[in-house]
């Protein structure tokens, strides 16, 4: 019997996970939690980090592993790639690769000599004003290897630039950041089939973001995003610019862009579908199955892509905390009973400790909403978010109440 490696204990890695096993694999999952929503759907749990390199390797030789994966998950595939390389084992993304695409300061460098259309930008490891001058404010500041919008901010003079950049530097394993100009307009999210070389788009979806200055963390993304025909054109045309700029012949790839005056930005990419609940949502409004396609593409198989639109409107609906310890969530499995989401997820266990929200990873779980018209969506999102509760251990309600407003 074959054995595969899953890195992470996610929601997709729980579906990769059983994915794998209706095939006949035996299925070892590595994370440091022991409590991770995938641990009991594995045949063996190993207690290490998804993260820790050579603690993967000893674990794949250990125990005569034939393949490591992960779907959906930025860095944890960088260390499959790694693992599979120095070890010889097949990976659908080469090792080089998979750190090109992790790296902003290279991915800017090579959207520029590419022809992606991206923002003005310098890459940096000590701060220099002078460079800055060739820049105008407003600002985003970003450490050039992070992941979940950490460390990213908005700043608007130097004094700003100067406390996110030493923070950008301080977060960042390489020591450096990106510091490039703010394009406003609105944030799109793109899932992506890169098939022989070709990208097809699975989905589009417009992004809000908590109404917390500076900071860019996400709260809901909208689907379909409301795009004109060259604007959506314009993304099937940056996306294949992207496959073809890093040599992507057969792989999953999230584009985030923003679309201003008509024209499409791209702010980064990564070669693998959406984290969180993407795997779903991909399914649903594409047909296209993104996890069984890493399952695919690590065996040796050769997805196919057959794109069925989906009809219906979807918001989802990301939930944080105030600070607080978690006891229980109240009413959510009500609200699926009831037909007000059609899914939803927690992320966190009793005893976890909210403090004050820094990036996207810090989400207690997403509410699905979906219906025939936005008017529709609108009515059971204020539904939804009236009734369900996050208690901590004092009997508070912690949930984060965002404002009532909700426009297209």
């Amino acid at each position: 019997m074959e054995k595969v490696l899953v890195l992470c204990g996610g929601y997709p890695q729980l579906a990769l996970i059983q994915e794998f096993k209706r095939r006949g694999l035996f299925v070892y999952l590595a994370d440091m939690n022991a409590q991770a929503v995938a641990v009991p759907y594995a045949d063996k749990f190993l207690p290490i980090s998804a993260m820790d390199v050579e603690a993967v390797k000893n674990a794949v030789k250990e125990e005569g592993i034939n393949y490591v994966i992960t779907a959906h998950a930025d860095q944890a595939l960088m260390v499959a790639a790694k693992v599979s390389d120095e070890l010889g084992l097949p990976c659908y993304i080469d090792c080089k690769t998979a750190i090109d695409v992790s790296n902003k300061a290279y991915m800017k460098q090579v959207f520029k000599e590419g022809g992606v259309p991206t923002s003005n930008f310098i890459i940096c490891r000590k701060l220099d004003m002078e460079s800055i001058k060739s820049l105008r404010y407003p600002l985003i500041v970003k450490p050039v290897d992070s992941y979940s919008s950490r460390g990213v901010r908005r700043v608007d003079n130097d004094e700003e630039l100067k406390t996110a950049f030493d923070n950008a530097v301080r977060i960042s394993k390489d020591g450096s950041a990106v510091i490039e100009e703010f394009v406003g307009g609105k944030e799109v999210s793109v899932d992506v089939y890169v098939e022989n070389g070709k990208a097809y788009v699975l989905g589009t979806c417009d992004i809000n973001k908590l109404p917390e200055p500076g900071k860019f963390i996400i709260c809901r993304g909208k689907y379909p995003a409301v795009l004109s025909d060259d604007e959506y054109n314009q993304i099937v045309d940056v996306a294949n610019r992207i496959a073809q700029a890093f040599n992507l012949v057969d792989t999953p790839m999230m584009i985030q862009l923003k679309v201003w005056n008509g024209k499409v930005y791209v702010l980064e990419f990564c070669a693998r579908n959406g984290g969180g609940i993407k795997f779903t949502f991909i399914k649903k409004v594409s047909g296209f199955d993104s996890v069984k396609a890493v399952a695919d593409l690590t065996l040796g198989e050769k997805p196919h892509v057959d794109y069925k639109p989906y009809p219906k409107f979807i918001c989802n609906e990301f939930l944080y905390c105030n600070p607080g310890v978690l006891d229980h969530v109240e009413n959510f499995d009500k609200l699926l009973a009831d037909g007000i989401v059609f899914e939803y997820y927690v992320y966190r266990n009793k005893g976890h400790i909210f403090g004050d929200v820094t990036c996207s990873a810090d989400r207690i779980g997403c509410l699905c909403f979906e219906g025939d018209t936005w008017e529709e969506v609108a009515e059971k999102r204020q539904k939804g978010l009236r009734f369900v509760k996050v208690l901590d251990t004092n009997g508070n309600d912690i949930l984060k109440r965002l404002p009532a407003e909700f426009g297209r």
